[in-house]
This record gives C-alpha cells, structure tokens and sequence, in this order.
C-alpha cells in the first residue's frame, strides 16, 4: 500500500475528535508532502534539526508538533518551528522554551510528558510529580499547557500497554477537575503505531503514527 492509501486508512478507522500525528522520523521531505496530500494535517518530529531541514521545504502546509527529547540548546530553532511541544518534563526546560518564545512574541501550546511506567532513565515527570510540575510551569507567560502525553514502557504485546495508558488517562482527568488557571486539559497524546487502538478506547485524542504511514523507518 501507499502511503496515501494508508493515511487514507488511518483517516477513516479513527473516531471523530482523535487528532493524527505522522511521526515523522527518518522520513524524506518527499514523503511527508505524500502524507499531507493524503490528509495528514500534523507533522510529529523527534529532532530539531531533521525538521529544520524539512521544514525548510514544507513550511506550514501542516502544523509541527515536537514529540522528542528536547535539549536546551535546540530550543531556540524548535520554537520557530513548532505548533506544540508535547515532552515537556521539568521546569528547566519550560523555562527556556518560556525566555525563547518572549523573544518572538509566540506562546507556545505543550503537553506535560508523564513517565507512566516510572522506568529509570526515560524522559518524563512521574505520575506523581505531575500536578506540582504543572502548577510551577503554569504562571510561565510564554506557555500554554494544554494536556498530557505519554509513551509507556516500550511492551512486547500492544494490550501490555493499557495499565500506563489507563494510569496517564485517570491523571489527566484529575487534572482537568482542578481547574487550575492558565492550565486547558484538552490533548491527551497516548499510542503509536503498535498500542493507538487501546490509546484511543483509553481516551487518547492525540495518537502519534509512523511505521504504518510511512514503512520501516531506517535505521
């Protein structure tokens, strides 16, 4: 199949109110452009500097989302680029994010990444140091939270991955009842290629999909 064909695919099957994200990486500008000729309106990549070169080409044919880890010194240029930034983790980094976008009058929307499976050495605040991460970040003028992501342990069988999904899901809603100011809990982005299908009946309206857009990505 086409890459049109299978966004065409992905299109149809997801529920009204669920955004596609293409996870983008490794991919050519070329096939990008197939995708967004296809219907893709949002454009996930994880490196700043893979999408400054694509960027470059596609401009805003589509929105940018960032769905990497994103190093402080790349926040400049990923400001620029991106529409959102869904892995923010700390205050360190929403911090800078915050000083680079009052330098070009931008407010930028961005998800908080929860570690819902508390691995050691994997980007995101734990599920309990969500709510004081959220508040700290909140009074920041030059940033917008808007929901939560997760990846979830990388699981073997897709439906290994519900539990984290469920975890993240019950946290976002909890959230959401706080009515925090200046906090709008509205994306919850849960679910690629392999666990989209429970990260969806787990309240997912954001999926970010790669492989079964564009193939195996290279290595």
């Amino acid at each position: 199949m086409s890459i049109k064909q299978h966004v065409t695919e992905l299109l149809n099957e997801l529920p009204t109110g669920v955004q596609l994200v293409a996870a983008a990486k490794t991919m050519e500008a070329s096939k990008v452009i197939e995708a967004i000729d296809a219907g893709v309106q949002v454009i996930g990549e994880n490196y700043v500097q893979e999408a400054e070169v694509k960027y470059s080409i596609i401009g805003n044919r589509a929105k940018w989302h960032f769905i990497g880890h994103l190093q402080h010194n790349k926040v400049k240029k990923a400001v620029a680029i991106f529409d959102m930034i869904e892995t923010v983790d700390s205050v360190e980094i929403a911090s800078v994010i915050d000083k680079r976008c009052e330098e070009i009058c931008k407010i930028m929307p961005v998800l908080i990444e929860v570690n819902s499976g508390t691995e050691e050495q994997k980007a995101g605040v734990l599920p309990e140091n969500a709510i004081p991460l959220i508040k700290e970040i909140s009074i920041l003028n030059n940033i917008k939270i808007m929901g939560l992501m997760t990846m979830g342990p990388l699981a073997g069988e897709p439906e290994e991955s519900r539990p984290y999904f469920i975890k993240t899901r019950d946290l976002f809603e909890y959230t959401k009842s706080l009515d925090l100011a200046d906090v709008d809990m509205k994306y919850l982005s849960m679910g690629m290629t392999d666990s989209y299908k429970i990260a969806i009946q787990e309240g997912a309206n954001i999926v970010r999909i790669g492989s079964k857009i564009f193939g195996p990505r290279k290595a």
